[in-house]
Formats: structure tokens, sequence, C-alpha cells
């Protein structure tokens, strides 16, 4: 007899406790989807990261030319421009200006979902 209570309480819990459950994030979730959307294709985009301990800071946009330095993860560069796969930096830690492997240094970028 106990068994049959216990069963039918949490049948009843169980019931009673879905509809609010699905409700609450039924009800939440496109609220946030749509403040995201509108607000993400207005952001700048992310800034360039080391995704590596360090790259080699270089004079021409080749492994070949002579090293000027050293970029680890965690400084703070700017990017001037692009050419192919290397990136010429200008280190703000250091001040040091060269070429880097667009393979160690890249950006993430943002997808906004319509």
């Amino acid at each position: 007899m106990r068994s049959t209570r216990i069963a039918l309480s949490a049948a009843m819990l169980g019931a009673l406790a879905l509809p609010v459950l699905s409700a609450t994030t039924a009800s939440a979730a496109p609220v946030a989807a749509s403040a995201l959307a509108s607000s993400c294709s207005s952001l700048p985009p992310l800034p360039y990261e080391v995704h590596t301990k360090a790259v080699t800071i270089r004079s021409k946009a080749t492994t070949k030319s002579t090293a000027l330095g050293v970029l680890y993860r965690g400084h703070k560069f700017t990017v001037h421009k692009k050419s192919g796969n290397w990136l010429y930096i200008t280190d703000k830690t250091t001040g040091v200006k060269g070429w880097v492997s667009g393979t160690y240094v890249y950006r993430d970028i943002r997808m906004c979902l319509d």
C-alpha cells in the first residue's frame, strides 16, 4: 500500500512540475535570442590573440627572415596589415614591429543568429 502512495506522489509531483519548468524556459529563450541578435551585429570585431605559448616576430613575412622579438600569449598587439597568412603587427608591450605567422595569431569570430 505504501509503495502505491509513493508512486502516485511522484507522478503527481512530476505532472505539476513539468508545466512550470517548460513555461519558464520557453518564455525566457525568445527574449534572450532576440536581444543577442540585435546587439551582436553592432559589436566591434574581437581582438587578435596569440593561440600558442609564443610566436616569433620577424623582419619579413617568411620563416627564414631575421627574428626581431617574441610575442607571448597575453601580449597586447595591433595588426596593421595582412599578407597571405602573415600579419604585420606592433607589440604594445615592447614596441617591436614585424611579421608574425597567422597560424599562431588569429582572431575569434562572433556568430550572430537571426
